[in-house]
C-alpha cells in the first residue's frame, strides 16, 4: 500500500493505536496531521516523523471543531482518541459517563462531521476509519460506558456510511481485541483478568498496535474501495469462537 500524496488526520495520535497509525502511514508516504491533548506526545511524535500537530482536548465539543478546522482538509480521517473509566453498572458516575462518552463517541461524531463537510466541499471522496472495540460486542465487567461508546460509534458509522456514500466517502470501523497500549495495560494488568481472556483467543495472544495500524491502512486503501459500513474485528479470532 502506498499513500504518497495523501493526507490523514489522526485523533489520539500521541499514544497507542493512534500513534502506531501515524508511524505506519507516514512510512507509507502519507502526510500526517496528528491531534492529541498532550503536547509532549505530539512533540515526541514530530521528532520521529514529519507531521503537523494540533493540540486539543476533544472532550470539549468546540475544541474538537476548532481542532478539525486547524487540521484543514485531508484525504482520510482516523478516530483513535479514546479513554476508559473502570466503573461497573452499579457504580457508574456522571463524571465517568461524561468523560468516556464525550471522548469516545461525541468527539468522533464531531470530527467525522467536520471531515465529511470538508470533503464534500472539495468534491467528495475520502475515507474514515473509527477505532471501536470487541467491548462493543461482548460484555466485560467494569466497561459499561466504554462498551456503550464503542457500540454507539459502530452504529453511528453505519449511518454515516449510508449518508456519506453518495459523496464517495467510505466509513468503516476497526474493532480490536485487547491491544497492548497504556490504556489496556491499566485495565488488564492483573493476571486473574488477562489470562482468562487470552485463552479465548485462538492465536493465543493479544494484539500489537502495529497490527491494528496495518488493518486501518488496509481499510483506507484503494484495495478496500468496495468496503463501507463494515466493522472489521482485529481480534485473533476472539469473536468467532
Amino acid at each position: 500500500m502506498s499513500f504518497d500524496g495523501k493526507s490523514v488526520i489522526i485523533t489520539g495520535a500521541g499514544k497507542g493505536i493512534g500513534r502506531a497509525c501515524a508511524l505506519y502511514l507516514a512510512g507509507q508516504g502519507a502526510r500526517v496531521i496528528a491531534i492529541s491533548r498532550t503536547r509532549a506526545d505530539l512533540q515526541s511524535l514530530a521528532a520521529e516523523i514529519d507531521c503537523r500537530t494540533v493540540q486539543a482536548d476533544l472532550s470539549d465539543p468546540q475544541a474538537a471543531r476548532d481542532a478539525m478546522a486547524e487540521a484543514g482538509p485531508a484525504d482520510f480521517l482516523i478516530n483513535s482518541a479514546g479513554i476508559n473509566v473502570l466503573e461497573s453498572s452499579f457504580d457508574m458516575t456522571d463524571a465517568g459517563y461524561e468523560a468516556v462518552l464525550g471522548i469516545n463517541l461525541r468527539a468522533a461524531l464531531i470530527t467525522c462531521q467536520a471531515f465529511a463537510r470538508a470533503r464534500v466541499a472539495a468534491g467528495g471522496g475520502g475515507a474514515i476509519v473509527n477505532i471501536t472495540s470487541i467491548a462493543g460486542h461482548r460484555g466485560f465487567a467494569e466497561h459499561l460506558c466504554y462498551a456503550a461508546s464503542k457500540a454507539g460509534l459502530e452504529g453511528a458509522s453505519r449511518v454515516m456510511a449510508k449518508e456519506f456514500g453518495p459523496h464517495g466517502i467510505r466509513v468503516n470501523c476497526i474493532a480490536p481485541t485487547i491491544t497492548l497500549t497504556e490504556l489496556a495495560l491499566e485495565a488488564w494488568s492483573a493476571p486473574e483478568k488477562s489470562q482468562p481472556m487470552m485463552v479465548r483467543h485462538p492465536v493465543g495472544r493479544f494484539a500489537e498496535v502495529e497490527e491494528v495500524a496495518a488493518s486501518v491502512a488496509l481499510l483506507l486503501s484503494e484495495g478496500s474501495a468496495m468496503i463501507t459500513g463494515a466493522v472489521l474485528p482485529v481480534d485473533g479470532g476472539f469473536l468467532s469462537v
